[in-house]
């Protein structure tokens, strides 16, 4: 071997005996670590674990049908301030001293809830204590705020120079404020689920998925890094028609505040569609004002005369009764076993079926359903369930009471039923039966949502759905139109017709058919009152072509009290300005009158 082969048989052994020695003491290291310091590096690592920090999705908007904000998630924002970042401090603070005053100024200017001097000792006092998150303002400010500030030459440098900071916040807002206001519904606090009315109906829509970020430590400071992106929520798209609603919750409001009512509720439905356009509800308050506080448009009360219309057209349904018929009634009570039924507006003479309806007569009306169903009760009850009004009906409200029409036990509750008592309806239902009238006998569901849309893009619709396409055959329905229209139109007998000083539901404007119902009121110890009650009005217009059905009820009116003037006249008002709202009329306010376009 020569020697410059041995020279490099001892350069690659050196080189060898160096990789295995470094590799052997690798291997030791990490042997020593795995079992020595094992301890000390595992609390290292704990330390380094970032930390985990959902990100909100923002909750969906709630639309009216033209697309308006019903209920929004509107971004808010606080301003924090870390003061002990090194730029502030640099060069004796030049960099704080040269702005605070300009900082100080802006935040009294586009705030406004401090003076410059105040924000001026806030901030500068925080800053020589060296806080980390001071909170600058007292509240949070809105979007537009965030911009005006962002433009301060101290925030523009950006938060690593100027410490300041914003924390967005949403808040729920309801831009048309009570309109339409429990039927809406509420969330639990900021950013919760949904409490109630469509916020709780569509929670799991509304809220979207929320996100996830990490803390972790970049180049010296700690950072948010989104790990997750938050899915906002969809938009959930009504029937509400502000205007209409609007024109709905100013009429009962008028009516309410004027009798001095307990609550007043008020729902408008489009015929064809079973859409609701309008749904108000009133609640006076200790303070004399009326409020939004309890939906009453799907909370079951015992209807009083409005159950008549019902009652009279499954018994002419079932052939039980003609139209024409006559039933006798007098100024005194009718003793029907233990019951004496009596008249709201008492008098001697004969009524058809037609004429008892419309003047509303509890005694005709008790006459004609006992002979009808005496002893076969439980058919007259299955007769109201084949028309439909009893079926579970699917309704976007949640906690909708459903209807209670029980089977009666004997024909004393029966003759009480045929005019209202002794049965619960909630508005909704009651409104859904009329409109099957003012449909030609096709019951259709009340809707309140149209559609579930994400960024403008349509995820879910609903369409209109009927719950019976018939409730009773076609002759039926032509008598008691007949009778509504008698109701309103007829002078010496409707209830809701045109009496001396007050017009009721007759409209010289827009032909409205419906029917009054009057209830009294159960007081708590002492039974049902003759003094307190409640007063409704249901109808649709205009008769000759239904595009609308609208009911107003309202609980406990200042005496002297009566449901076509009440509820009738506010219907009325609410018929005329929809139908100049909704192309048909021009409505003009100080002539009083529509004219057709």
């Amino acid at each position: 071997m020569s020697d410059e082969q041995r020279n490099t048989v001892w350069r690659f052994a050196i080189i060898f005996t160096i990789i295995a020695l470094g590799f052997i003491a690798v291997l030791g290291k990490i042997i020593y670590v795995q079992t020595v310091e094992r301890a000390e590096w595992l609390k290292v690592a704990e330390k380094q674990v970032p930390t985990l920090k959902p990100i909100t999705a923002t909750r969906g908007n709630i639309l009216d049908c033209n697309g308006r904000l019903l209920a929004s998630s509107m971004p808010q924002y606080y301003i924090y301030m870390d003061t002990r970042v090194p730029a502030l401090h640099e060069k004796n603070g030049k960099l704080f001293h040269a702005h605070i005053d300009t900082l100080a100024l802006d935040l009294a200017t586009i705030i406004g809830d401090h003076s410059q001097a105040e924000y001026k000792a806030r901030i500068t006092n925080a800053y020589r204590r060296g806080e980390k998150r001071l909170k600058v303002c007292d509240h949070r400010i809105n979007y537009l705020q965030r911009q005006e500030l962002e433009q301060n030459a101290l925030i523009k440098k950006g938060k690593y120079r100027s410490g300041i900071f914003f924390e967005d916040q949403h808040r729920r807002i309801k831009p048309y404020g009570v309109l339409a206001s429990r039927t809406i519904g509420s969330i639990y606090g900021e950013g919760g689920s949904g409490n109630s009315g469509l916020e709780k109906r569509f929670d799991k829509e509304l809220r979207g998925i929320d996100g996830m970020s990490s803390i972790q430590k970049i180049g010296g400071r700690y950072e948010s890094v989104t790990v997750e992106e938050a899915q906002d929520g969809m938009d959930v798209v009504t029937t509400i028609d502000a205007n209409l609603q609007d024109i709905v919750e100013n009429a009962l409001l008028v009516k309410t505040a004027e009798r001095k009512a307990k609550w007043g509720c008020c729902i408008l439905m489009e015929t064809q569609t079973g859409y609701i356009r309008a749904i108000a509800n009133l609640d006076r308050s200790e303070d004399g004002q009326y409020y939004e506080a309890q939906n009453h448009a799907v909370q079951r009360v015992e209807p009083g005369s409005t159950f008549k219309t019902i009652a009279l057209t499954a018994a002419l349904d079932d052939g039980k009764i003609k139209i024409t018929d006559t039933v006798s009634v007098s100024r005194h009570p009718w003793q029907y076993f233990t019951v004496k039924h009596t008249d709201a507006h008492p008098m001697d003479t004969l009524l058809t079926v037609r004429s008892a309806l419309a003047v509303s007569s509890n005694i005709a009306l008790a006459k004609l359903i006992t002979r009808s169903y005496e002893g076969s009760a439980k058919k007259f009850v299955r007769r109201i369930e084949k028309m439909g009004l009893m079926d579970s009906v699917y309704c976007e409200i949640p906690g909708a009471d459903k209807v209670r029409i029980d089977v009666p036990k004997d024909t004393v509750t029966l003759s009480k039923m045929s005019y209202g008592y002794s049965v619960e309806l909630s508005p909704m239902q009651i409104l859904m039966f009329y409109n099957a009238i003012a449909n030609n006998g096709r019951m259709m569901r009340p809707m309140l949502v149209t559609a579930i849309q994400q960024n403008g893009e349509i995820e879910k619709s609903f369409k209109p759905e009927a719950v019976k396409s018939s409730i009773c055959g076609k002759k039926a329905i032509e008598d008691i139109k007949g009778a509504l229209h008698d109701v309103v139109w007829d002078d010496h007998l409707g209830t809701a017709a045109a009496r001396q000083w007050s017009r009721k539901a007759q409209s010289n404007l827009v032909s409205i058919a419906g029917k009054t119902g009057t209830a009294q009121l159960i007081i708590p110890g002492h039974g049902y009152s003759g003094r307190h009650h409640r007063m409704t009005f249901v109808g649709y217009f205009p008769e000759e072509n239904p595009r609308y059905t609208c009911i107003c009820m309202i609980e406990d009116p200042q005496y002297p009290y009566d449901a076509g003037m009440d509820c009738g006249s506010t219907v009325r008002v609410i018929a005329e300005k929809t139908m100049a709202y909704t192309g048909c009329y021009v409505y003009k306010e100080g002539e009083k009158k529509l004219e057709k376009r």
